[in-house]
């Protein structure tokens, strides 16, 4: 694997890997995704679930939500790669993870990215402690906090208002990786993936776990994929019986458009590579990556403070900025707008600057906000925009 690894680094292969991935993905049915009254629960046009994978909610009139369960059945996973909630779905989210019996959610995106918002903000602050959700019946309470350099693992309390039942949910956030980008280093990932590990919720005695980024295939794609990987490796004890790109060709069976630029597919080839010394005995690696990954500094804050996260309690549900995000077209290099289905966006220089200059406009809000001292409530029966074309995941 490492050979490979270096001639297609070597002869700059990685954007031919990558469309071949993608030329090769299996195209299945989404037809529930594209009903009418589902289209205000889809975050981007672009990134919906097949219908023979998605999860269905229960004890619901509208079943949909805009989640895939990828089962990878030789390393016993199963995950739930979904998008991030918008604001009239933060209570569809949380039915689902009480429904699949769910003991972690993963994020792996930030609530609001370069001036867009790419996620509602479904958990409460430090400030609340408390959220409710009319809709779905459900109550989400902070019990702790753990604020790392670049990420936060927090326990939430799931209440099911409905019977009093609770259950704990751990929340693991990756808060440093960038949009369409990838983690600092395969060190800080490893880190990050094993402290999910050990916390046994990715184990097929829990439920599955939630993978979520904005679309839910880029980021949520590379976590699934390594992960993936390194249990194949560790089952079969064999490095070079791991076939990366077979593997992420198996998942896309189950969720259009995983991993979603070159550079998130070169970067999941050397994280497995540098996983595979753990998973092979140098036990002294792992020692490695935590002191490599500064988990213990203070955050650094990549740009001025953010805006106040988007509540969930909006007039109008999901994001206004996420439309600005147009895709381009890999073979023409042209604005596509509207992306068809299954055929991911790349990213590409032609509309960085663009983006840039909106971002900049959008980064500095006039308005100021105030902390909110009661629970937040969720209602999911406001107008929202149409949705929009993605802009990452």
């Amino acid at each position: 694997m490492e050979q490979e690894f270096e001639d297609i680094d070597s002869e700059g292969r990685w954007q031919n890997l990558y469309l071949e991935i993608r030329n090769q993905s299996h195209e299945c049915a989404f037809k529930v995704a594209k009903y009418p009254e589902n289209r205000n629960r889809n975050r981007y046009r672009d990134v919906s679930p097949f219908d023979h994978s998605r999860v269905k909610l229960e004890n619901t009139e509208n079943d949909y939500i805009n989640a895939s369960l990828v089962v990878m059945e030789e390393a016993q996973r199963r995950y739930i790669l979904t998008q991030g909630p918008l604001r009239n779905t933060c209570g569809h989210f949380w039915l689902m993870i009480w429904e699949q019996k769910t003991k972690a959610v993963i994020m792996l995106n930030r609530v609001i990215e370069k001036g867009s918002e790419k996620c509602a903000q479904y958990w409460p602050t430090q400030e609340e402690r408390e959220m409710s959700f009319r809709d779905t019946r459900f109550v989400v309470t902070l019990v702790s906090e753990d604020v790392k350099s670049y990420y936060t693992t927090r326990v939430l309390e799931l209440q099911n208002a409905n019977t009093g039942e609770t259950r704990q949910i751990y929340h693991f956030h990756y808060t440093t990786w960038p949009d369409f980008g990838v983690p600092e280093s395969p060190a800080s990932f490893l880190n990050f993936l094993f402290k999910v590990r050990e916390s046994g919720s990715l184990g097929m005695d829990q439920g599955p776990a939630v993978v979520h980024c904005s679309a839910g295939i880029g980021r949520s794609g590379t976590f699934s994929l390594v992960d993936t990987c390194l249990v194949l490796m560790d089952k079969r004890k064999d490095p070079l019986a791991v076939d990366i790109r077979k593997i992420l060709l198996d998942m896309r069976k189950y969720r259009m458009g995983l991993i979603q630029t070159p550079d998130q597919l070169r970067f999941s080839y050397m994280a497995v590579l540098e996983g595979a010394k753990y998973i092979m005995g140098d036990s002294s690696v792992q020692k490695q990556w935590r002191e490599l990954s500064r988990e213990d500094q203070e955050p650094l804050s990549e740009s001025p403070p953010p805006p106040q996260p988007p509540k969930c309690t909006e007039r109008y549900n999901g994001s206004k900025l996420s439309r600005l995000e147009d895709g381009m077209d890999p073979k023409t290099g042209k604005k596509t707008g509207l992306e068809t289905p299954n055929k991911e966006s790349d990213r590409d220089a032609g509309i960085n600057a663009r983006k840039r200059h909106r971002d900049e406009k959008m980064s500095n809000p006039t308005q100021k906000t105030q902390k909110q001292t009661k629970p937040r409530i969720n209602d999911p029966d406001k107008k929202r925009k149409r949705a929009r074309t993605t802009s990452d995941s």
